[in-house]
């Protein structure tokens, strides 16, 4: 059983954090109610360039807006929800796990405005019904939902195969094709917001049908952005290694764990909340001009 929570905007304001190219620039920050802080940097000998201020000041912007997530319950979905929360939107958790929905919402501190249930996301009605579900049109949709199994290519792991693409990519179609008629039409362009991953760059042994299915999100990302041109945005994440409970094999000081983690220039793993910035940056006003993108979130493993 699909759920969906409704949580109310708990806009609040927050430090503006200090940012300065080197010791001798200074800034000049101006802002107004939602909409992204613009300032000058001043250099040497006089000139000033353009500039935009960290992530803490292009969330006013998303007072009053509808999000809709689903896998709003997992580790990402949960974190990008937090700052969409954080910034004055109206945001909608889809998952399909009611215990961890409930504890989602506890940790966002908000009380749900309202709970519907939506049987799954299996299909064009119940992707509608979902997004129906925020109340109104929607400004965005971020699609974090999914499954992540093994599949060790036998005739009798065919289901997993199957499940793997259903959840994972055809319910991206599915809500795509929802959102075609449900999106605010009011104030700029709306966003998609797809979650790809490193395992289609790389290939994973033993996951076969998910590093396929991601593969199949970067395709439908793209022909998404242009099919949906100039009225909708449309791009993607692709995370690596991300302390989330998917990687929990990662954790801990294991050979396998040290050696992935050395692979990466930045030496470590990525946190939930930096795939969340990513996001957020990708339907704010700083991205209008970004779309049929997969952006690697990765430490640097994969530069292509």
């Amino acid at each position: 059983m699909m759920r969906c929570r409704l949580l109310p905007s708990c806009a609040a304001a927050r430090p503006r954090r200090s940012i300065c190219a080197d010791r001798k620039a200074t800034w000049s920050n101006s802002s107004r109610s939602g909409e992204l802080s613009t300032g000058a940097l001043a250099l040497r000998g006089g000139d000033t360039i353009a500039t935009t201020t960290g992530r803490e000041d292009m969330m006013g912007e998303f007072t009053g807006r509808r999000i809709v997530i689903t896998g709003g319950a997992g580790g990402i979905g949960l974190e990008t929800a937090r700052l969409f929360l954080a910034g004055g939107a109206r945001v909608l958790l889809v998952d399909i796990d009611e215990g961890r929905l409930e504890a989602a919402q506890a940790a966002l501190g908000k009380p749900a405005a309202v709970g519907i249930h939506a049987s799954s996301l299996d299909g064009p009605a119940a992707c509608a019904a979902a997004l129906d579900a925020a109340g109104g049109p929607v400004y965005a949709l971020v699609h974090m939902a999914g499954v992540f199994e093994p599949d060790p290519l036998t005739p009798e792991t065919r289901v997993a195969y199957e499940r793997a693409i259903a959840h994972n990519l055809t319910n991206g179609y599915d809500l795509a094709v929802a959102f075609q008629t449900r999106f605010d039409r009011s104030s700029g362009p709306a966003r998609i917001v797809m979650a790809s991953s490193q395992a289609f760059r790389r290939g994973s042994a033993g996951y076969v049908a998910y590093s396929t299915a991601k593969g199949g999100i970067v395709g439908l990302t793209r022909a998404l952005a242009r099919q949906l041109a100039p009225d909708v945005l449309v791009n993607a994440v692709a995370p690596g290694i991300i302390k989330t409970r998917m990687n929990a094999r990662f954790e801990g000081s294991n050979p396998e764990a040290e050696q992935r983690r050395l692979d990466i220039p930045l030496k470590r793993f990525g946190e939930a909340s930096e795939v969340a910035g990513v996001i957020v940056f990708l339907c704010s006003s700083a991205s209008t001009f970004v779309t049929g993108q997969t952006i690697n979130i990765d430490g640097g493993a994969n530069m292509a």
